[in-house]
């Protein structure tokens, strides 16, 4: 049962973060979370994400599969957006991006805990 909760509440976790609503996301993710095994926290976790939706104002995230096994989490996504802004010294490419991620999570008390993948900004932007 809990995995099947944890599943479900990932999937609004997913769906609050391609409606850009990221002053929410502390409902799903500790206070604490590390990512990439560093040091990070809510507000920074959020800071990341909106600098995805900033240089990138309809970015989605569509999962493919998602797996889970007691409190870990594992899915496979087509991230798809329109580099339309752009950040300091960086020209916007009007590109449409569409790239498979991967991403593992951690849970803990049923919030993200620890996250790893390929989750740098610098990256889509290449």
């Amino acid at each position: 049962m809990e995995i099947c909760h944890n599943k479900t509440r990932y999937l609004l976790y997913i769906d609050r973060c391609s409606a850009h609503e990221f002053g929410t996301l502390g409902e799903f993710v500790a206070a604490d979370v590390r990512v990439n095994g560093e040091a990070c926290g809510l507000e920074k976790y959020i800071e990341g994400l909106s600098d995805i939706a900033a240089a990138f104002p309809n970015f989605h995230w569509r999962i493919e599969q998602l797996l889970a096994e007691g409190d870990w989490l594992a899915a496979r996504f087509t991230d798809t957006g329109t580099h339309r802004i752009e950040p300091p010294g960086d020209p916007a490419t009007g590109r449409i991006i569409i790239r498979q991620e991967l991403a593992m999570y951690r849970l803990v008390g049923g919030k993200i805990a620890d996250v790893w993948g390929d989750l740098s900004l610098a990256e889509m932007e290449a």
